[in-house]
């Protein structure tokens, strides 16, 4: 009987652990993306125009769906 009660807290013990570490980590995300927000298609446009070359809207949203393909 003892062992079950053992076993019992160490599975209880692995939940809240993981509970808590999901919560952290979402903290922690959250905060990230706040600091960095994900890039937009001024940013590209900024991007492109300190390279000398002035994009047109064509190539940002070709340069956006390139980069939304490659983060999924």
């Amino acid at each position: 009987m003892e062992i079950v009660h053992d076993i019992l807290l160490i599975v209880a013990g692995l939940v809240v652990g993981l509970i808590i570490g999901f919560l952290i980590a979402k903290h922690f995300m959250q905060k990230f993306m706040k600091e960095n927000p994900p890039i937009n298609e001024k940013m590209i446009e900024a991007m492109m125009s300190s390279m000398g070359r002035k994009p047109s809207q064509k190539q940002v949203k070709q340069v956006m769906r390139e980069i939304n393909r490659h983060s999924k």
